[in-house]
């Protein structure tokens, strides 16, 4: 299957810096040789420049979060058919950052999957470990135990999803996991993709998403079951970015 590289801008950008940054992205794949998908998940003030700047060119868009309800009073939230509008190709559900701040439990996390399903949007399901769950050899319940609740939710499209690991303690850090230590977990993903969706479905591509960055990329896009990276920091300079991509096309 084709790797998946999925920037997330986080809360930066502006007008002016995402032109120029868009700008240089469409212009380093132009004429490539790429044989990965590509994407970037945008702030929503974002969506209608991201969609006009990328509308003709092989790199995909996306949301940050999307609304576990179809509309009503809920200030501030933003539906999955509002982001249908701006031909969204994927949306986050469940990144680390929104489990921990806001407050997001497995179920909120799935319901946001199936919500997006429903519009035709492709949920990039983010799950993790923090460091103090790491440490106390919880790693593999704690990720098994948020996928379970995506799967359960979204049913029969369970093929239809992306995931993403995203170990919390290795997010914004600086640090990575090993090589091993992420292939180690996606192995454990897979195996319940593959108990959930049958050996005979297309199965969901499983993201790396800690802290991968134009050095180490090659390395960690190399282990046998990591299909992808989901990019934090580096997917906000194009250089970077664009090595990540040529990293993926090359494996």
């Amino acid at each position: 299957m084709k790797k998946l590289i999925a920037g997330n801008w986080k809360m930066n950008g502006s007008l002016a810096i995402n032109r120029d940054l868009l700008a240089a992205l469409v212009s380093g794949m132009a004429g490539g040789d790429s044989v990965c998908d590509v994407a970037v998940c945008v702030p929503s003030a974002y969506l209608q420049q991201v969609q006009d700047a990328l509308v003709r060119t092989p790199i995909k868009w996306g949301a940050q979060d999307v609304s576990a309800h179809d509309q009503g009073a809920f200030t501030g939230e933003i539906s999955a058919n509002m982001l249908r509008d701006f031909a969204c190709r994927y949306t986050l559900v469940g990144h680390s950052e929104r489990r921990q701040y806001h407050g997001e439990s497995d179920s909120v996390v799935a319901a946001k999957a199936q919500r997006a399903l429903a519009a035709g949007i492709t949920p990039i399901v983010c799950v993790g470990e923090t460091l103090a769950e790491r440490e106390s050899g919880q790693t593999m319940m704690v990720v098994k135990r948020q996928l379970a609740a995506a799967i359960h939710a979204v049913g029969h499209c369970a093929t239809e999803i992306v995931v993403a690991y995203e170990p919390v303690w290795a997010i914004g850090t600086g640090l990575t996991a090993s090589p091993e230590q992420a292939q180690e977990v996606h192995a454990v993903l897979r195996t319940q993709l593959l108990a959930a969706c049958g050996r005979s479905a297309s199965l969901p591509r499983i993201l790396y998403g800690g802290s991968m960055n134009a050095s180490n990329a090659a390395l960690l896009l190399s282990q046998p079951d990591i299909d992808g990276g989901l990019i934090g920091g580096a997917s906000l300079k194009a250089a970077d970015f664009l090595a990540i991509v040529a990293a993926a096309s090359a494996v």
